[in-house]
């Protein structure tokens, strides 16, 4: 009887169907560090008495619904650190999760990129989508099929002629032969590498401008390449490596200057290299390429070099080698092929950084914004005039706009009235357009002017929603709602939090017509209200009678008291205060109305990776309002002092790291300070000095009558909440108790979900090396072990030892018999293939002249990766 199954660290592909059958007492099974890449409804159809399910450190990107539904006891399923693809055939799983008390460690989403590191489970169903090539697939293993639009014989994929955008994604593993030419490929995804069989890629004919390093570096089993009619302008030095059978290269025609040495390291096969109709650049820096081909008699066809002046029109392969001289530097546009910042792209002061794939990113100094750092940042930034209104800057912090014709107003939002003279008919509401109007009719009439009645809940008009059912009362209808929804047409989903049962500080979560209670840590029960175990603790214990308010009661080994270990966001001695919150769309959090006499200063601290969301908001008429427009901090000040003074930070926020803001408003002066930087100050100049209001202080959103009031007098530009989380919040210096707020609207206690997100390696891909946080503490990169390459170090190294039967030679004398002369060639990442360990040998030599003597040589034995280079 078979209880536990390891199959881990092997290279198993799929899992086939019913490969388990017959396995119904199997308890444990173990498959992580594998290859698998999906996993079917059927491949684990007999497993009934399964409880653990290891699939941790795969490759698997989709699982068919239903996957799990026959494993009744499974209790525990590790799905972390794989590329899980949440796209539309994935959105089963979010609800499987909800509904299925299983540990699974919140496995994360590894693409789309707008869902990266997003757990699964916390995913709304409208967010699984997929684009037109995914849902042509009906499920998640489209192995055995056929690219859209391409021709499949055999283990051959024709895709040629196509006017194809991307390579298609979905070709099969075992394809020996892949055409993708003339087409309008730009780029070449590093997931050609999983192709590992290919032996011919054509990719001629397209718009490729750049070959990264390692690009081909799985394909070794690649003979031919043809890269011919792209726009490739720079290549980069270790584009070719790992292609040691490659026999054919073909760069003709395309616009290549430089090539840098030792690119073609790895080309040991090769025979055919075709470089004519190339714009070479034959100085110094090309010289290797001319001695390259010329040793290894390497057939270059009509390479010919185009500059300097001295080299026009030789040809590679039969120009002296001493010719290849450096007199004077490349022409500017020559270097900026493979350097995008040669040509100082950024204005302003700005700094460039080289970016892959010959892009590059302006870092913009303060006070600029834009690709190039072209804009300022004042009081006009995103243009808040209407209508394409022109806005001018007043003086610091106040603008004006000056309209378009036909409109009016301070922001241009008024149009021409063109509803004094409409056609309307049976009391249709007149709606004023630009130039025009259109009539908006009562219920039951329809017609360009309402002129036509339509009878109610017919098939064609039936207002009532979400299967509601419809009564026609001829003159009015009336819908019957079903259960968990209200309003005239049933359109309001019930908030079923509003009675909730939830004890010990759980959150309340509304559903359709019911509600599920987010439990501390430690609680458990449908409404938490079973406290942690302390039955595991003797009778004396103090964890008998514990005060902890949210959180678990901890004895520490050799203490006679215990302590409180806190729920997420609550802190203090027994957990009694709550001072960070998570916020979600619709959350807000109401608190006690600012006092600004003689003046008032709020710190916060806090996360999002949303470019738009309100911060704080306080006020009416006269008011406060900070939020994040296009990803910086917006401030709104009116004191009472019209018009409104407007200021922006010069640093973004919304890159998903904790940001710290600091606010001082002292009368109608306002100072603002992002993560201890420099100072930003508006005045709201006028006769009045300070700010007062009644009005509750929002954090992180308000509610929709308060918002609807804010977008209407300009206060803010987007009323949605913030989608991140408060860490910290001092008001004064003290921090309040948000367990005291007036109101705590869909919030959730901590930053659980963003702490996690400052810590890129928890689900890294690194294969054969160690993960390192980059500094931003947003992604990471892969440092590989010795000899390993790759961005994930999964690409081996190739440094071996090559012996051949030759004379050694040494300026005009040789050996007097031919030796077994060894060499060490291959590619060891960013180590060296060099040798391990080599032999000394006495070799008799033999001179043109006539003369003999004896020589020691060293003969190389073992090679392999060094750090010594």
């Amino acid at each position: 009887m078979l209880n536990d199954l390891l199959i881990t660290e092997n290279k198993l592909r799929q899992i086939r169907p019913k490969m388990f059958a017959g396995l119904k007492n199997m308890t444990n099974l173990m498959l992580r560090t594998n290859q698998i890449t999906c996993i079917t409804n059927d491949s684990f159809s007999d497993l009934d008495s399964l409880r653990l399910l290891s699939l941790y450190d795969n490759k698997i990107r989709c699982i068919m619904p239903g996957a799990f539904d026959k494993m009744k006891a499974l209790s525990t399923l590790n799905l972390l650190s794989n590329p899980l693809n949440c796209n539309c055939h994935m959105r089963w799983l979010s609800n499987w999760l909800k509904n299925h008390n299983i540990v699974t460690g919140n496995p994360r989403c590894q693409s789309p990129v707008d869902l990266k590191d997003i757990p699964i489970e916390d995913i709304e169903q409208k967010d699984f989508k997929c684009d037109d090539i995914e849902r042509d697939y009906s499920d998640c293993g489209p192995d055995s099929q056929c690219p859209t639009r391409c021709i499949c014989t055999g283990t051959v994929v024709r895709c040629s002629r196509q006017k194809l955008r991307a390579v298609p994604r979905y070709v099969q593993p075992i394809t020996t032969e892949l055409y993708l030419d003339v087409n309008d490929i730009a780029t070449i995804p590093r997931e050609v590498n999983q192709l590992r069989d290919l032996t011919r890629l054509d990719l001629s004919n397209n718009q490729i401008a750049l070959l990264e390093d390692n690009i081909f570096a799985n394909l070794s089993e690649l003979q031919t390449l043809i890269l011919s009619y792209n726009k490739l302008q720079c290549i980069q030095s270790h584009a070719f490596r790992g292609l040691r059978k490659l026999r054919v290269l073909s760069l003709h025609g395309n616009d290549i200057s430089m090539i840098p040495e030792g690119s073609f390291i790895d080309l040991v096969s090769i025979s055919h290299i075709a470089m004519g109709a190339n714009p070479l650049y034959c100085d110094c820096n090309l010289r290797w390429l001319a001695q390259w081909i010329q040793k290894d008699f390497v057939e270059g066809g009509i390479a010919r070099c185009h500059e300097p002046r001295s080299m026009r029109d030789k040809l590679i392969m039969s120009a002296p080698p001493n010719h290849f001289i450096c007199t004077e530097d490349p022409d500017p546009q020559v270097l900026a092929k493979c350097d995008s910042c040669y040509s100082f792209p950024c204005a302003n002061g700005a700094t460039c950084k080289s970016m892959p794939l010959r892009d590059y990113q302006c870092n913009c100094a303060p006070g600029y914004h834009g690709l190039h750092c072209e804009y300022k940042i004042d009081a006009c930034f995103g243009n808040p005039c209407d209508n394409e209104g022109t806005c001018k800057v007043m003086e610091a912090g106040r603008f004006s706009c000056h309209c378009p014709p036909g409109f009016d107003g301070d922001r241009c939002e008024t149009n021409i009235n063109d509803c004094l003279a409409n056609k309307c008919e049976n009391n249709g509401t007149c709606i004023d357009q630009i130039e025009s109007y259109r009539c908006h009719c009562l219920a039951g009439f329809g017609g360009e002017y309402c002129e036509t009645k339509i009878q109610f809940c017919h098939k064609e008009y039936n207002p009532c929603k979400n299967g509601a059912q419809c009564v026609d009362h001829r003159t009015h209808y009336q819908c019957i709602c079903g259960k968990g929804f209200s309003g005239h047409n049933c359109t309001d989903n019930d908030d079923d939090c509003a009675d909730n049962l939830c004890q010990n500080g759980a959150t309340c979560v509304d559903g359709l017509n019911s509600y599920r209670c987010e439990c501390p840590l430690g609680f458990a029960g449908k409404f938490c209200e079973l406290a942690p175990m302390v039955e595991l603790y003797p009778q004396t214990s103090p964890c008998q009678q514990h005060d902890c308010k949210h959180g678990a009661c901890f004895m520490p080994s050799g203490s006679s008291d215990y302590i409180c270990k806190c729920s997420p966001g609550y802190t203090g001695k027994r957990c009694e205060m709550l001072a960070s919150i998570s916020f979600r769309e619709g959350s807000y959090l109401e608190l006690e109305p600012l006092k600004t006499i003689p003046d008032v200063n709020l710190t916060l601290k806090f996360v999002t990776k949303k470019e738009s969301g309100v911060v704080l908001y306080w006020g009416d008429g006269q008011h406060l309002a900070v939020e994040l427009f296009r990803g910086r901090i917006r401030i709104s000040l009116d004191v009472g002092n019209y018009p409104v003074s407007t200021m922006f930070s010069y640093e973004t926020v919304s890159d998903g790291r904790y940001h710290e803001l600091e606010f001082v408003l002292f009368k109608k002066n306002f100072t603002m300070r992002v993560d201890g930087g420099q100072h930003r100050t508006i005045v709201n100049e006028g006769s009045k000095d300070y700010l007062e209001s009644k009005s509750s202080l929002f954090i992180g959103g308000m509610p929709d009558k308060v918002a609807q009031n804010a977008i209407k007098n300009w206060h803010i530009w987007n009323s949605s909440s913030l989608e991140g989380c408060m860490r910290e919040i001092y008001i004064n210096g003290n921090p309040p108790d948000l367990n005291s707020a007036r109101r705590q609207h869909l919030v959730q206690p901590g930053c659980v979900e963003f702490d996690d997100i400052n810590k890129p390696c928890l689900n890294h891909l690194c294969q054969n090396g160690k993960c390192v946080p980059t500094s931003d503490l947003q992604t990471y990169e892969c440092k590989c072990n010795s000899g390993w390459s790759g961005p994930f170090c999964d690409q081996a190294p190739t440094c071996q030892k090559e012996m051949k039967r030759d004379f050694y030679y040494e300026d005009s004398c040789r050996s007097t018999k031919k030796l077994k002369l060894s060499e060490c060639v291959g590619s060891c990442g960013d180590n060296c293939c060099k040798p391990l360990k080599s032999k000394r040998r006495s070799v008799r030599m033999a001179c043109s002249d006539g003369s003999k003597f004896t020589k020691e040589i060293e003969m190389v034995r073992k090679c392999g990766c060094s750090r010594k280079c």
